[in-house]
């Protein structure tokens, strides 16, 4: 590939949510008024998406990553209602997931942790991304570990996301080799960027996905959630 990356100024549109977050005041299904992103150069955002149940350093270092590889302005976490293919047990609720998410990202002024998808009432990935692209003026990347490459399939409509959006892939143990070796990968390895061209994925034609081999980071929200309960039980020590 040899689409050349031009030069975009900065421009800071981090404020805290309800007082300028670029997706408040989204239509949700109670008919509230609609803001559009409007901003002008296009920014460049990552877009991750996830229970959060909770947020820990993983999702802070993939977004950090992102940052800097895909040279994005912004990381917006998307904090799921509920992700359909996840079980309610065990899901701790919408507003204790969202209270983490912003503590985890609240020190760093291009890390976004937002409630949008429960304003809008979307469900699935591609109601949320298609209501981006109807209304947003930005560049987004959707920011995905291996394991959900490998389970992408099962996404509602996961070919008209692909459509939608370009897709970055962080390395994640053990899926490595499931996902790369999956029904996506194969299906679409002519629409793989390599790792160098990354900075080219938002704004090239779709459907385009790259593969990030990156430090890897042990911990998972289901291991947190795992220790909380030992410790609560007095069989775990402190780290």
């Amino acid at each position: 590939m040899t689409a050349q990356l031009q030069p975009r100024p900065v421009v800071r549109i981090n404020r805290p949510l309800g007082a300028g977050d670029p997706t408040h005041g989204a239509r949700a299904k109670t008919g509230r008024a609609v803001e559009p992103v409007q901003r002008s150069p296009r920014l460049r955002i990552g877009l991750l998406g996830g229970s959060f149940n909770p947020a820990h350093a993983g999702h802070r270092a993939i977004s950090l990553a992102a940052l800097k590889h895909l040279r994005l302005n912004r990381v917006w976490w998307l904090v799921s209602p509920q992700n359909p293919l996840k079980a309610t047990a065990g899901m701790a609720g919408f507003a204790e997931r969202l209270a983490s998410a912003r503590q985890q990202s609240a020190d760093h002024p291009r890390l976004i942790a937002s409630d949008l998808e429960q304003r809008l009432g979307t469900r699935y990935t591609v109601d949320t991304m298609t209501w981006l692209r109807r209304r947003g003026r930005a560049d987004f990347v959707w920011l995905i570990g291996a394991d959900n490459l490998a389970q992408l399939p099962q996404w509602h409509r996961w070919l008209r996301l692909l459509a939608l959006v370009p897709i970055a892939v962080f390395d994640r143990e053990p899926y490595s080799y499931r996902a790369l070796a999956g029904r996506v990968a194969r299906r679409f390895a002519g629409r793989r960027y390599p790792e160098r061209a990354g900075a080219c994925l938002p704004g090239v034609k779709l459907p385009a996905w790259v593969y990030l081999r990156l430090r890897r980071y042990p911990v998972s929200s289901t291991a947190i959630r795992q220790e909380r309960a030992t410790g609560r039980s007095g069989g775990a020590k402190e780290g």
